[in-house]
């Protein structure tokens, strides 16, 4: 076995003892464990905010860069697809609203 290989064998034991440590403090005590009440509240934001670190920079970025140009159709899908949410409440309806607008301008127009 070659040090390269010692190396990443070496560190999948690591990450699977960390991993297994660190699940496994919640069932060594024999105490209720709950969390503090900021930390509650806090998790109830923690699917929106993980939502928008995903999608945001899908939005207003190209290639890493900021997009410089009112020209492209996913500012106008996005807008589409709020107007809809805003509107009828609808997950799927914001979905097809948006590609609704997107496709047009992005395969018809080159946006």
């Amino acid at each position: 076995m070659n040090q390269t290989s010692l190396w990443t064998v070496l560190t999948i034991i690591g990450m699977a003892l960390v991993t297994v440590i660190t699940r496994s403090f919640f069932f060594l005590s024999s105490k209720p464990w709950t969390l503090p009440g900021w930390a509650q509240r806090g998790l109830h934001y923690a699917p929106i905010a993980a939502l928008a670190a995903v999608i945001v920079p899908e939005i207003v970025m190209t290639h890493g860069h900021l997009i410089n140009t009112w020209k492209d159709a996913r500012l106008f899908a996005t807008v589409a697809g709020a107007a809809w949410f805003y509107w009828r409440r609808g997950v799927l309806g914001t979905i097809i609203a948006g590609m609704a607008v997107y496709l047009p301008l992005h395969m018809g127009l080159g946006w």
